[in-house]
């Protein structure tokens, strides 16, 4: 399975624009945090997507700064 994150971290970015190309790349689940600072820790969908991930899963980011560090 294809997992996406997305996240924006002001309302004035393009949330849209990495749904949009998450949904092109397949991606059967996606999870979203809107107004979330990349400098924060709390970033509630990140959590939940992690919890989703199983073994054989595909994360995909549309961005490498739009993903925590891990």
């Amino acid at each position: 399975m294809k997992v996406g994150y997305a996240r924006v971290s002001t309302f004035e970015q393009d949330l849209d624009l990495q749904l949009d190309a998450l949904e092109k790349e397949g991606c059967d689940r996606i999870f979203c945090d809107q107004g979330e600072s990349g400098a924060k820790d709390s970033r509630p969908e990140w959590d939940n997507c992690l919890d989703h991930l199983r073994k054989g899963d595909a994360l995909v980011i549309w961005k490498l700064d739009r993903g925590p560090s891990i």
